[in-house]
């Protein structure tokens, strides 16, 4: 009796194992009970997808930089992954068939409204098969695949901290054609809507709006806390959330909180693990700056302590302010990375500083460019165990372990180039999970 539990128990060890592989091996597909986050690198911006422990998927922005960019073709930016032969809306979609246990996207969730986050409109994009709208980022990712459910941070009347239905096109959102590539995305939402794709506005503060869809039961310790959207921060008690923007003096287009200010911001827990991304949440506040811009710092008393930090605005000067280092202290930091200044060099030393909080910190970027090697310098390659390449994490179940895996991105196959861990996931006592 007692060798047969041995043969059952060390079978089950051996299966376990076979999911996380060595360098050469193909990815072994994920499996009920795994968290697998894929950061995507297709060189033209953020894009993560996650497989829930259950199966429910969630996609986390679809960036697509618009071709006609002249900075796209100077060394300031990234070259486009694996190549040109696909658009990038193309290669992300690929890339999630490919590993995804179903052809469909359960959430697909806009942190803020950046061509590098969802797509910019560009005269030459493809058409839709309706031919109502242009495919670009995550309208070319949902012509491809289904998507059940879209959250961003405007829906449905999209009027904050303007009018962006009326008013794109005359006060811009950061991009050259930011009232075409709006146009378009809302051209794309009123045909999907139709089609059956549900809506939602990200609500601040609720755990109960993104959730496990097939099997919630079988995991009670995963759940998915919405941090922040728009002006609205979480409080990290209950579901409060309070309003770090004033009301909107709308004859004062200066006091306007900008597109980055307004990210969207969620922290996944599952059991003691805990994984927070931000996108272009800023946290640095410079000369002439409105104070208010800092973010970061509230951001940062809600969530607490992690394991996993996604260097907000892909680690520009901007964000990752000190207090967020110290605060969040992840073992883990991932950067979203894509042009020369990120990480910008104070952001760096920030991050890897002992004295702002003590222990060991391995970091990871989707690109690093020869433009920060030169200006940063030895710095780089002392800090970062990846510097290129999609980033997998994969969290095993019940959370206690992880592993990041570092994916070639230059291979549409998906070979493992290196892995690192396992990782232990840390006791926060602010986790009810885990008292």
């Amino acid at each position: 009796m007692r060798l047969y539990f041995f043969s059952i128990f060390f079978l089950i060890a051996i299966a376990g194992y076979t999911q996380i592989p060595v360098a050469g091996d193909p990815l072994p597909a994920w499996q009920k009970g795994y968290l697998d986050i894929h950061h995507i690198n297709t060189g033209r911006g953020s894009a993560a997808f996650f497989i829930l422990p259950d199966a429910t998927t969630m996609l986390i922005d679809a960036g697509e930089m618009s071709p006609l960019d002249e900075r796209l073709f100077t060394p300031r930016n990234a070259m486009i992954r694996p190549d040109s032969s696909r658009k990038p809306y193309e290669w992300i979609a690929a890339y999630i068939k490919q590993v995804a246990p179903k052809p469909a996207v359960d959430y697909a969730l806009i942190t803020h409204f950046h061509d590098d986050h969802f797509g910019a409109w560009y005269p030459q994009a493809p058409f839709a098969k309706s031919g109502k709208y242009q495919l670009t980022g995550i309208t070319g990712v949902a012509e491809l695949l289904p998507l059940r459910n879209l959250i961003d941070r405007g829906y449905p009347d999209y009027n904050y901290p303007y009018d962006i239905k009326n008013l794109a096109a005359k006060y811009g959102g950061g991009e050259i054609e930011f009232g075409h590539t709006m146009g378009n995305y809302f051209a794309f939402i009123a045909e999907k809507k139709q089609a059956g794709m549900k809506m939602f506005r990200l609500k601040a503060g609720s755990r109960k709006q993104i959730v496990l869809l097939n099997n919630a039961a079988a995991y009670p310790s995963f759940y998915i806390q919405n941090i922040k959207a728009d002006q609205w921060i979480w409080t990290g008690k209950d579901s409060n959330v309070t309003a770090h923007f004033p009301p909107v003096d709308t004859a004062d287009r200066k006091a306007w909180p900008d597109e980055n200010s307004l990210s969207l911001a969620l922290a996944l827990h599952y059991g003691p693990f805990i994984y927070y991304t931000g996108g272009d949440n800023p946290g640095n506040v410079f000369p002439g700056d409105n104070p208010l811009r800092d973010v970061e710092t509230p951001i940062a008393k809600a969530v607490g302590e992690v394991d996993i930090a996604i260097t907000d605005h892909h680690g520009n000067r901007d964000a990752v302010n000190e207090f967020m280092v110290r605060t969040l202290k992840p073992r883990v930091w991932i950067g979203q990375t894509w042009s020369s200044d990120h990480p910008g060099h104070e952001v760096l030393a920030r991050m890897t500083n002992t004295y702002i909080y003590p222990g060991q910190r391995d970091l990871f970027a989707t690109n690093m460019l020869d433009a920060n090697r030169y200006v940063i310098g030895p710095l780089i390659d002392r800090s970062y165990k990846s510097q290129q390449g999609h980033i997998l994490v994969r969290v095993l179940p019940g959370g206690k372990t992880y592993y990041v895996i570092i994916l070639d991105d230059m291979n549409p196959a998906l070979t493992v180039k290196s892995v690192f861990g396992p990782y232990t996931s840390k006791i926060n006592k602010n986790n009810p999970h885990q008292k």
